[in-house]
């Protein structure tokens, strides 16, 4: 027999050929026997993993860089200081601007009035730059608590404003003002409890009328929290004489029916028994009665007496604007502040504005309180909760109300009234309940992570439900 030679090569692949094989026949037996052994016990391959490892198959593995805190801190991090919405950053940057604004335009309007007060030309600034460098940090800690924590002090807020107003007009240390007694005075130190209430209003009605969403249809349950509570809160403050601030909170508790959906039949007869109750206290006040008439134009053209004298103040608020036209006089060289124009930096701001600014500043300020009130709603068209819709259509109606009112009052729209022009005019009660109004708004902004329902379940519960449902 004659034997051929074999290649060495093919010899060579054959050998590989027979070795892939045989790891292959040996790679399939042993998953057969890792399979039979785990239907032998009921265990997965994960279970097993775990029992040989000691550690519970239910318990999630962690990756390996969370171990080392990086990525975990990175998460934490970034929940505190994410970014916040467009809503947000609109509301705060317009509140931002006319508290700016304002400051500017108290340092040229009460220039004249400190340096006579031996406080010197800036002296009306420093006091309202230190109650602005306190309220804006204020706004932003108020803007970062949640919704839950408005709940809670509700009822607390409500009676210790309304304690305090009480003590404005039941004992010595209330002090009054043009006919007003809305001041207390505590160890030296002077505020307006009236403000106070205002912002507990507007916490409070959110609350009350959050529980009673699915009941606004009766009567009973709108009339005797809101006018039953609200108004005796109201009451303190019209026993005290102040009818402006009394037509702004009454705005307040209306506008927060309104906008909670309480109909407008319900609405009808406690709004007119209101407008009635208005014209009586204007008349039975002597002070009233008289701005009154001096907005009538009656006896303004005698050259002395009551009457005359309330006209002086309205006369020059127009006549300063007048002085202004278009383009203004310039930013500090007012006439009427040199004594003409009595609170020219207070409820007469917005005339000065018009002098030294013209017609264009005065429709940039009511163009910035018209982007507020875009920026209130929008929040309120995103609110999540009855509570965040209420509460910040209470602190609008609040604030975009009384800024109209103020510069209706300057224009000859109604008679003076002695609300002040919100973050722009002096007056640090008036600027710090304002902001802590606005960073009740903005902490609704920011997002009620409160409302979200509560998990009952954990992570293997909830793994063990889509499983089932798988």
């Amino acid at each position: 027999m004659v034997q051929v030679p074999r290649n060495p090569a093919s010899r060579s692949a054959t050998s590989r050929t027979a070795a892939t094989s045989r790891t292959a026949a040996t790679s399939r037996t042993a998953a057969t026997s890792r399979t039979a052994a785990t239907s032998r016990t009921g265990a997965t391959p994960r279970t097993a993993t775990a029992a040989r490892t000691g550690r519970s198959s239910d318990a999630p593995a962690k990756p390996a860089a969370q171990t080392l805190g990086g990525p975990q801190v990175r998460i934490n991090l970034g929940r505190v200081f994410k970014a916040e919405g467009g809503n947000y950053f609109l509301l705060l940057g317009t509140t931002l601007f006319l508290v700016i604004f304002g400051l500017v335009m108290v340092l040229s309007s009460s220039s004249v009035d400190s340096f006579l007060a031996d406080m010197g030309f800036f002296g009306g600034l420093l006091r309202q730059g230190m109650f602005a460098l306190i309220g804006i940090p204020l706004m932003l800690v108020v803007s970062r608590l949640p919704l839950a924590f408005w709940r809670r002090v509700a009822w607390p807020s409500l009676l210790i404003t309304c304690f305090l107003q009480f003590l404005v007009v039941a004992t010595g240390l209330g002090r009054g003002t043009g006919g007003n007694t809305n001041w207390l005075n505590i160890f030296g130190i002077q505020f307006q409890p009236s403000e106070g209430i205002k912002v507990a209003l507007v916490i409070w009605l959110g609350v009350i009328l959050s529980k009673k969403q699915h009941q606004l249809d009766d009567w009973k349950h709108v009339f005797i929290p809101v006018f039953g509570v609200g108004g005796g809160a109201v009451l303190l403050v019209m026993i005290g004489g102040d009818l402006g601030t009394v037509m702004i909170m009454a705005g307040i508790l209306f506008g927060a029916l309104f906008f909670a959906g309480v109909r407008l039949r319900l609405l009808a007869v406690p709004l007119l028994i209101g407008v009635g109750g208005a014209v009586v206290l204007a008349i039975a006040s002597p002070n009233r009665l008289t701005r009154i008439m001096s907005f009538l134009n009656e006896g303004c053209t005698e050259l002395s007496g009551e009457i005359s004298q309330s006209c002086w103040q309205p006369l020059h608020g127009t006549w300063a604007l007048a002085n202004g036209g278009v383009l203004g006089v310039g930013l500090g060289n007012s006439k009427a502040k040199w004594s003409w124009l009595p609170a020219a930096d207070n409820d007469y701001i917005f005339a000065i504005i018009g002098e030294e600014l013209g017609l264009i500043g005065c429709i940039v300020v009511l163009g910035m309180f018209i982007l507020l009130a875009f920026a209130f709603l929008r929040i309120m068209r995103t609110a999540t909760t009855v509570q965040a819709k209420v509460s910040t259509a209470a602190a609008m109606v609040w604030i975009i109300g009384q800024a109209f009112v103020n510069i209706g009052v300057v224009l000859g729209v109604f008679p003076v009234l002695g609300v002040p022009l919100p973050l722009i005019s002096a007056g640090g009660t008036a600027l710090l309940t304002t902001l802590v109004a606005i960073g009740i708004v903005l902490s609704f902004a920011r997002g009620d992570r409160s409302s979200e329902p509560q998990n009952d379940f954990d992570d293997r519960d909830t793994d063990r439900i889509e499983a089932d449902r798988a």
